[in-house]
């Protein structure tokens, strides 16, 4: 049974999601603010974070970010804004997905319920890869130069430091590792990393991009692992040095 945080400040729309998600088989713990947020994430270890983004003490954004710095749960924002760079700003949050207000009870669930089966996927695929010896075990570490991936931990190091990435960036890096020196458009990306390619998320690529360029100390002018090739999307590059 998943166990989903939902975050709002408003009691009805709290105790309509949570009504909504138990029916779906979902345990559910709320919050009405910020701050009780980041902490029940610290100390519960949701699977999933329902967060709205007009919260009291701490806007929803505000509390995105504070718990991308410790934890890569994956996190679907309630908006009543909808234009693209509302959009872009939630994914620069580190937002996984985002719901706008007035919503269907029954479409967030769908949203909920498609995040959790990708995020179950990515463990069972990551869990197969673990069990298997040979070259199956070898396949689930990737170096290119001074960057590697460890798919069975989820793990990136970057001259042997290691970088904190989000769930869905690493699933994007590792993508592209796994096939250096091929460039992928952005929704052959999406469906390496997620099999299957959502068309509404495309443009978030770029911001994913742009936070993993960050992250590894990639300079987009003159890049040491992430090219970006004009007009048709990104590569990892075959010597990442």
């Amino acid at each position: 049974m998943p166990d989903v945080l939902v975050v709002d400040d408003e009691a009805n729309i709290r105790e309509l999601v949570s009504l909504y998600l138990t029916a779906a088989g979902c345990s559910v713990t709320c919050a009405s603010d910020g701050e009780a947020a980041v902490e029940l994430v610290r100390t519960g270890a949701p699977d999933l974070v329902v967060l709205d983004i007009g919260l009291p003490k701490m806007s929803g954004a505000e509390v995105c970010s504070a718990i991308r710095v410790f934890s890569s749960v994956p996190i679907v924002m309630l908006t009543a804004r909808d234009t693209d760079l509302d959009k872009v700003a939630l994914l620069e949050a580190g937002a996984d997905d985002y719901v706008v207000k007035p919503f269907s009870p029954p479409e967030l669930v769908a949203r909920v319920r498609a995040v959790l089966r990708r995020t179950e996927v990515r463990a069972a695929a990551d869990s197969t890869s673990g069990a298997e010896e040979g070259a199956s075990a070898a396949s689930s570490r990737v170096s290119i130069g001074a960057l590697s991936l460890d798919a069975e931990a989820r793990e990136v190091t970057v001259d042997g430091a290691p970088i904190a990435l989000t769930a869905r960036e690493f699933d994007l890096l590792m993508a592209m590792a796994r096939r250096p020196g091929v460039v992928f458009s952005r929704e052959q990306l999406l469906d390496a990393a997620l099999g299957f390619a959502d068309y509404s998320e495309a443009r978030g690529v770029d911001v994913h991009v742009r936070h993993l360029r960050e992250k590894l100390g990639d300079d987009a002018g003159s890049p040491r692992f992430i090219e970006t090739v004009r007009g048709v999307g990104y590569r990892v590059k075959r010597d990442a040095t």
